[in-house]
């Protein structure tokens, strides 16, 4: 098996990761930090209300739609080239939004901000599973990887609020200079260059347009869907234009002589899996995040600052989870049953704020579904993407990581902006039944907590059911290979295109 000749990582090798980590928590701080500084934004910058959706619609916009393209880029041009560029232009657009004095820069700044963090982010994972090989070391690295991805948006929501309360909006922008140019000098030192493929390998121009303009249209028509509802004939208009120039492009790829995406890679199980299942997780783990924050602050009349504060116990478990357990679990139990168990937790949370009553107690309400939500986003988020990851040979693990990070972000947007529109249409048939504005209001959001419940339920089926090792391999011992039932990690030893 390939756990047998990967060699371990070096102390070279951990330093390089914790800075494709800093890279990470820099880039998802930014986008829950700027929701709690808009209020504030809107006001000294004069936004109106639908302009002001401009500073999250163009990050988010530039940053989903350009996530794929990217991570394939990085194959072609060499990871640690398209990392560096991100992080540069990343940290140079953060410059320019905390400069800003007019609405169009701030928004072109914002859109600046997101392609530079699609080229950093579609690249970290393919880097993290070339540099460790092996099996244990893989399952770790990408437990620590998780904790990042899965915690930065708690701590960006406290983050935001101190800052924006101590300093002004412009330090939220300001704080990433300082950090990016300490990732940038650190990645030159410590990342080992990797030439990449070359584009003659799949520099598709026509596939390229059509999945970077139908994925921006789709990120858009689920922005208006959260903000003018299900049923909003903009929303269905541009995103049924998304799905006909998505499906143009898998007809491409089907065809084309060096495909941008070649689509043999979807013939893998569980890379085709994990992201379906990948997206019903992340559809759940953003809508728990997304509105909570709205009921703790409209029903209960939580601070910014004290809602972000109601927050920090899920952080906190997570980082014990995937830091602490996450993949010691996963080598001694097998990966698809850290993922189900993660699941399963994350369902009771579900099912558990289905119930949230007007008048909630945090510790007896909320709390343990903070804390449900941060085990099973410890367990879960590490073995899924793990999974994912396994699917992917070494020239395509860059894809492969755009596409892991394509899925997350699409597939949480699509999650918040459903769940939100859900909750908004349950909460004004009560208040046409007569209920007060409280009741409303949390009736809907109870509506759209039991949805969540129900989709995260469908992951468990689908995990249960397509992610089961095959029967030849789990008798050969050779699941380890790729399989998430083995004995040991069920992360493949990939080798470095380098």
């Amino acid at each position: 098996m390939a756990a047998d000749t990967a060699a371990p990582a070096d102390r070279k090798s951990w330093l390089a990761l914790y800075t494709l980590c800093a890279g990470t928590l820099m880039i998802v701080l930014d986008g829950s930090v700027v929701t709690v500084a808009l209020p504030t934004i809107g006001k000294e910058l004069d936004f109106s209300q639908s302009n002001l959706a401009w500073l999250v619609n163009a990050y988010m916009i530039a940053f989903g739609g350009l996530l794929l393209i990217s991570g394939r880029l990085g194959d072609l041009l060499g990871r640690k080239r398209l990392f560096l560029g991100g992080i540069t232009l990343f940290t140079a657009a953060s410059l320019l939004c905390g400069l800003a004095k007019t609405q169009e820069v701030l928004i072109v700044a914002r859109f600046l901000q997101g392609v530079g963090g699609a080229m950093a982010s579609a690249v970290t994972l393919g880097m993290i599973v070339t540099m460790f090989t092996e099996p244990r070391e893989t399952a770790k690295a990408i437990g620590i990887f998780s904790f990042v991805a899965a915690a930065g948006g708690s701590i960006g929501v406290i983050a935001g609020g101190v800052l924006t309360e101590a300093v002004g909006w412009n330090s939220i922008f300001f704080i990433n200079v300082p950090i990016g140019a300490v990732i940038l000098v650190s990645a030159v030192r410590l990342f080992a260059p990797d030439r990449g493929l070359g584009f003659g390998a799949g520099a598709d121009l026509i596939g390229a347009f059509l999945v970077t303009s139908g994925l921006m249209l789709f990120v858009y028509a689920i922005n208006r869907i959260e903000s003018d509802g299900i049923d909003s004939a903009q929303a269905l208009g541009f995103g049924g234009l998304a799905i006909v120039l998505l499906i143009g492009f898998l007809l491409r790829q089907a065809k084309a002589r060096t495909p941008l995406l070649p689509l043999r890679i979807f013939r893998s199980r569980y890379l085709s899996g994990s992201n379906a299942v990948m997206i019903l997780f992340v559809a759940g783990l953003f809508g728990f995040q997304f509105l909570l924050a709205l009921y703790l602050q409209s029903v209960a009349g939580y601070s910014s600052v004290k809602t972000g504060m109601a927050y920090l116990p899920g952080p906190i478990v997570i980082a014990v989870i995937s830091l602490g357990y996450s993949a010691k679990l996963i080598t001694r139990f097998g990966t698809r049953a850290v993922l189900l168990a993660g699941m399963v937790a994350t369902t009771i949370a579900l099912a558990l704020l289905g119930r949230l009553p007007v008048d909630a107690s945090y510790a007896v309400d909320v709390l343990p579904s903070v804390i449900l939500l941060g085990v099973g986003a410890g367990l879960a988020l590490p073995a899924v993407i793990g999974l994912a990851m396994s699917g992917a040979t070494p020239a395509d693990s860059g894809l492969a990581s755009g596409l892991v990070n394509t899925t997350q972000q699409v597939g949480g947007a699509l999650g918040v902006a459903v769940l939100a529109a859900l909750a908004g249409s349950r909460s004004d048939s009560l208040t046409r039944d007569g209920k007060s504005v409280a009741q409303a209001v949390t009736g809907g959001y109870q509506l759209a907590y039991l949805v969540a419940a129900a989709l995260m339920v469908l992951g468990v089926a689908l995990a249960a059911v397509v992610l089961r090792a095959p029967k030849a391999a789990a008798e050969t011992g050779l699941a380890g290979a790729g399989g998430p039932d083995a004995e040991e990690v069920a992360v493949p030893a990939p080798q470095t295109n380098q």
